[in-house]
C-alpha cells in the first residue's frame, strides 16, 4: 500500500492561493504516494474542481447530525453528496479550542462512517501528559472512547492519526523512535479492538512533518504516512513530502 500524505490547510488560503497551489502541484505530482487535501469547507468545491483526479478532497470537521437546525455546522451527508471523500475528526485543535472529547467524537465518527466518508481519527498527548508517562494509556483511552461500537468501521474507511500535541506548530518533532513506539502501540490496540482489520489500518504521524524529516519518519514500520499542517500549504513543500522533489 502506498504511503498517504494528508494536507490539513486549517483556516488558511483564499481563492487565489488555492488556484496557485494546484497549478504547481498538478504539474509535478507523480503519484508515488496517495495525496489528500482537507480545506476550509467554503473552499471545498474549488479544491474538488482543481485537484488532480487521483487526489481526494475532504474537510477538517463535520457534525454528528445529518441535517436539521444546527446553524453553522457541516453535514457529513452534504459533504458526501458533493463528492467529499474523508473528514478529519478529533484534531487536537478541535479538542483544545472547541471542547471536543473522545466520548463526544464517538457520535461524529459513527455518523461520518454511516454516510460513507473515510474518517481520520486523531489521537495524541500534551507535553505534560508525556512527561507524566501517560502517553500510551491516554491514547488507548482515546481510541476506545472514540471508536467504541463503530460497526461500520473497516480498514478502508478508518485511519488513525497520531499527533503529539507538543510537536504541532512548535517546530519540535517526536524522534522517529518515539513516533514508532506510539504507532506500534496504536497498532496493537487496533488489532485487539478490531481483529479483522486492525493490522491493516493506516496510522499517520501528525507532528510537524516536514520535507527534512519525512523520510526518517516514513521508514518506521508502523508509520503509514503523515497528517501535515504548515508544510502542506506550499505546493513545493507538499510535493517534497509526496516524494516528487
Amino acid at each position: 500500500m502506498k504511503k498517504l500524505m494528508v494536507g490539513n490547510w486549517k483556516m488558511n488560503k483564499n481563492i487565489k492561493d488555492v488556484a496557485e497551489f494546484f497549478q504547481t502541484f498538478n504539474e509535478k505530482f507523480t503519484h508515488k504516494t496517495d495525496a489528500w487535501i482537507a480545506s476550509q469547507s467554503i473552499h471545498f468545491p474549488l479544491v474538488e474542481e482543481l485537484k488532480t483526479p487521483s487526489m481526494k478532497a475532504g474537510l477538517q470537521n463535520c457534525s454528528e447530525h445529518i441535517e436539521g437546525a444546527y446553524t453553522g455546522e457541516v453535514s457529513p451527508r452534504a459533504l458526501k453528496d458533493m463528492n467529499g471523500h474523508f473528514v478529519i475528526l478529533g484534531h487536537s485543535e478541535r479538542r483544545q479550542y472547541f471542547g471536543e472529547t473522545s466520548r463526544s467524537l464517538n457520535a461524529k465518527v459513527r455518523t461520518a462512517l454511516q454516510e460513507g466518508l473515510v474518517v481520520i481519527y486523531c489521537v495524541g498527548e500534551t507535553l505534560a501528559e508525556r512527561e507524566a508517562n501517560q502517553t500510551l494509556s491516554l491514547i488507548e483511552d482515546q481510541i476506545h472512547q472514540g471508536l467504541n461500537d463503530q460497526s461500520q468501521a473497516n480498514a478502508e474507511n478508518l485511519i488513525i492519526a497520531y499527533e503529539p500535541v507538543w510537536a504541532i506548530g512548535t517546530g519540535k518533532t517526536a524522534s522517529p523512535a518515539q513516533a514508532q513506539e506510539v504507532h506500534a502501540h496504536i497498532r496493537q490496540v487496533l488489532k485487539t479492538k478490531f481483529p479483522s482489520f486492525g493490522d491493516k489500518t493506516r496510522i499517520l504521524y501528525g507532528g510537524s512533518v516536514k520535507p527534512d524529516n519525512v523520510k526518517e519518519l516514513l521508514a518506521q514500520k508502523d508509520i503509514d504516512g503523515g497528517l501535515v499542517g504548515g508544510a502542506s500549504l506550499k505546493a513545493k513543500d507538499f510535493l517534497a513530502l509526496c516524494g516528487d522533489i
